[in-house]
């Protein structure tokens, strides 16, 4: 099924229908997972902000180069994050999940993440969901969403009301990347990092019934 749901289909689009998906992860303590709710679309060697922009190849960027399915973590700033790549080997392009609403696992989440003080600070940014969700190294990476303990559900999934598209966030002196719309998220759900309290719609989550 993610074979299929990658396949043919550029970056972009799949980072949109990426929405609503759901990620899965086997713990030794059950199952931990949330439906993605954020992410952002990495285009390869042409993207100034892509780790493989200009054809950049290294051990700690060769999962790009991996075929589309492919988990991609790597850290920055003592944080974990987490990414899928999405076309045929050789072509380094990816998504990073920014951000997830939990589903199940919510109390060992909080335990993972030391118990935050709100629910919505619980997942709602790319080193939070790797934290709540234990992955704490770089064992999964170069491994892929279908036979590893971290899957990626796409066929039980939600459907956000409305998409918001903006530039990525903390990419700076990059040209027109900086500000390209490559940044997509559920118009409203809490868990998205750097969403307002007026923004929040917590009747539904920004999903649709």
């Amino acid at each position: 099924m993610l074979d299929d749901f990658l396949a043919g289909r550029s970056t972009v689009e799949i980072a949109r229908d990426l929405l609503g998906k759901k990620i899965c992860y086997q713990t030794p303590q059950g199952i931990i997972s949330g439906y993605i709710v954020e992410d952002e679309a990495y285009l390869g060697q042409c993207d100034r902000a892509a780790h493989a922009f200009g054809g950049h190849r290294s051990k700690k960027n060769e999962a790009l180069y991996w075929p589309a399915g492919t988990i991609y973590i790597y850290t920055i700033y003592g944080q974990f994050l987490l990414n899928i790549i999405t076309q045929k080997k050789g072509n380094p392009q990816g998504i990073l999940i920014r951000g997830v609403e939990p589903d199940a696992g919510v109390a060992q989440m909080q335990l993972n993440r030391h118990w935050p003080k709100h629910l919505y600070d619980l997942t709602n940014g790319p080193g939070k969901l790797m934290s709540a969700f234990g992955i704490q190294n770089l064992n999964l990476n170069l491994n892929n969403y279908v036979s590893s303990p971290l899957t990626l559900d796409v066929t039980h999934y939600k459907r956000p009301l409305a998409i918001a598209e903006t530039g990525r966030i903390g990419i700076n002196d990059k040209g027109e990347w900086q500000t390209a719309p490559l940044r997509f998220y559920v118009a409203h759900n809490p868990f998205v990092s750097r969403i307002t309290k007026r923004e929040m719609n917590l009747e539904n989550n920004g999903w649709q019934k």
